[in-house]
């Protein structure tokens, strides 16, 4: 190599060569290897030896083939459906189905106890809104206070005042019963609508519960009306039900005959004997599927063919319009020895529709102390199960709110069990029982009774997850981020490349190479356009060289040196080079054709 080429060459070299800028695709895979955070490429480069060497190309590319390979599995499992099921069939005890109408009690037998109320109540609609029925359907303006009150002066707003508050002034507050504004003591408590505002208003309706003979008092404000007179009435109405005696209470709702249409299972047909009459306080007759008083049934199949069909009879006719805002049934799926909360979990069922409900069994075990503080059967709580069913921990909660009640307020709350020598409250023995229930339940959802720290959960439980008209399917997006973790987790092991890595790639392997590889082209194009815009030379005519020059035929005796200095230029002929020799001149010839004797060498004896 020429010194200038050595010079320039060691320059080279020591110079730093970044991404594109280096001129051959050689230069560039050596920059790569060297800066690169992948092990077996840099090794190539860096490795002294020409074994060494081929050994670690090896590697790397035997590397390389075992991820493309596991990548091609990765995407042919993604997109084959592989299946694989064990199959193991034993009979299972049909859960416990309790079944209830939203409408606790039949409107026509109810009415005659509610009447006083309703009244009460189409008036407060009335002077609200302008229609005092749910059932109206053309709204009128609303009337002036005092208008809407005909006859004898309602006894249940004065128990419990109705009023109006406005949101920017709420220390004084609108008087449903005169019309006139009052001033509002005690805390406000805002519970937000679950209904449909009737109109935009900055107004919001409430009502003001206090306990006698103190000042203590409390302001309920709700952003809907109907909220705020539905919840009013039914304070009244629990106060009102709580002195009904439970025969008429049970003759007041549906029968089972009237609730049960049509009844199958496993395919068998069953009827209302099969069904145990549970009436709830707030949702009135219920009937229980499967109970523990009756025959246990099993299934060993699933299905809905080989569960619990039934068509039930709503009667929407019968619904109370002040107590209940939609139409249906609640359906709640329980163990035998369970109490149903049908109030805290129960599945509405929507009428005119046909609904399938999936049921899924979680059965849960814990270990105990000193693992957890869970109870067996909850004899080590100090607190009495009220209800008559099997310890949970949802029990516990309501029984120690029960006996609070029954504590601090004198009496006990309308929707759950009697504790034992007690009795539902209502105004005539507890005229102050609403505020009292009000200010505990605060306390209760505060945690600030201490029930919470006392119940247990239970060792052992089972939970039945519901399913209503639904197919749950694998998700796509969780299939996708697995098959990109999979191609991760292939990456990482064979070649120890993240994703910096893989951005590494994709720069050099495809945008500096093909950056390259054009600049190459556009140089050569460049050359070749060049070339073919430069103008034409004029070509010299060919000499005439060797024998095929006429200046070699003016004789055919060949000149001597003195002689062919001498001779001038062949007329209108080019002078050749030197010409090729004859040769036939080159022949050596014997100048004489034998032997002398007397040179002859003699032969040796």
């Amino acid at each position: 190599m020429a010194p200038g080429e050595k010079i320039k060459a060691k320059i080279k070299k020591n110079l730093p060569v970044r991404g594109p800028q280096a001129p051959t695709i050689r230069e560039l895979m050596r920059w790569y290897c060297l800066k690169t955070n992948t092990h077996g490429c840099r090794r190539i480069v860096v490795s002294r030896g020409r074994l060494r060497r081929l050994l670690w190309i090896a590697f790397t590319l035997t590397a390389v083939a075992l991820i493309f390979w596991q990548c091609a599995l990765l995407v042919l499992s993604f997109y084959t459906v592989s299946v694989s099921i064990k199959i193991h069939f034993q009979k299972l005890d049909f859960p416990a189905v309790t079944i209830c109408n939203i409408n606790p009690y039949k409107y026509s037998a109810v009415k005659p106890l509610l009447a006083d109320l309703e009244q009460e109540t189409k008036a407060a609609l009335k002077t609200l809104y302008g229609f005092s029925e749910i059932k109206s359907r053309k709204r009128r303006e609303a009337q002036p206070w005092s208008s809407a009150w005909e006859g004898p002066q309602p006894k249940f707003l004065h128990l419990i005042p109705l009023m109006v508050f406005d949101e920017s002034e709420t220390s004084k507050a609108t008087d449903f019963l005169t019309g006139q504004k009052r001033k509002v003591s005690g805390s406000i408590i805002h519970k937000a609508a679950d209904v449909m505002h009737v109109q935009e208003s900055k107004e919001v309706v409430g009502f003001q519960l206090c306990s006698n003979g103190t000042s203590h008092c409390a302001v309920y404000t709700f952003s809907s009306g109907v909220n705020a007179i539905q919840e009013w009435y039914k304070l009244h109405y629990m106060n009102i039900m709580a002195q009904v005696p439970l025969e008429k209470k049970v003759n007041m709702s549906y029968s089972a005959e009237e609730l049960l249409v049509t009844c199958f299972f496993d395919g068998v047909s069953c009827d209302a004997r099969n069904f145990t009459l549970f009436h709830h306080p707030m949702y009135g007759n219920c009937y229980t599927f499967n109970n523990k008083e009756n025959e246990t049934h099993s299934t060993s199949m699933g299905g809905s063919e080989y569960g619990l069909q039934v068509i039930l009879y709503i009667n929407e006719e019968e619904y109370n319009p002040f107590l209940v805002s939609s139409t249906g049934a609640k359906v709640i799926v329980h163990r035998q020895d369970e109490y149903p909360f049908i109030e805290d979990v129960g599945t509405e069922i929507e009428t005119a529709m046909a609904t399938s409900i999936g049921m899924h069994l979680t059965e849960s075990f814990k270990l105990g102390e000193p693992y957890s503080q869970c109870t067996e059967d909850g004899s080590d709580v100090p607190i009495d199960n009220i209800y008559n069913a099997a310890y949970s921990l949802q029990i516990c909660l309501h029984s120690c709110f029960q006996t609070k009640m029954v504590e601090r307020c004198g009496c006990a709350q309308y929707s759950q069990p009697l504790p034992p020598a007690a009795n539902y409250c209502n105004y005539q023995q507890h005229p102050n029982w609403m505020y009292c229930y009000y200010e505990l339940h605060k306390a209760f959802v505060q945690e600030k009774l201490g029930c919470q720290s006392v119940c247990r959960e239970a060792c052992s439980f089972k939970e039945w997850t519901l399913t209503t008209s639904l197919a749950q399917w694998p998700s796509v997006v969780s299939e996708v981020e697995m098959l990109l973790s999979n191609f991760g987790g292939q990456l990482g092991l064979w070649m120890s490349c993240s994703i910096v890595c893989i951005i590494e790639i994709i720069e050099v392997f495809f945008i500096d190479s093909l950056s390259i590889i054009a600049r190459q082209q556009w140089q050569r194009a460049k050359k070749w356009w060049s070339q073919r815009q430069a103008p034409a030379c004029p070509e010299a005519p060919p000499s005439l060289r060797g024998q095929d020059n006429p200046v070699l035929d003016i004789d055919d005796d060949l000149p001597t040196f003195t002689s062919a200095l001498r001779l001038p230029p062949a007329p209108e002929a080019q002078v050749p080079g030197t010409p090729p020799p004859r040769y036939n001149t080159l022949r050596l010839e014997r100048a004489f054709s034998n032997q002398l004797t007397d040179t002859q060498v003699p032969a040796e004896s």
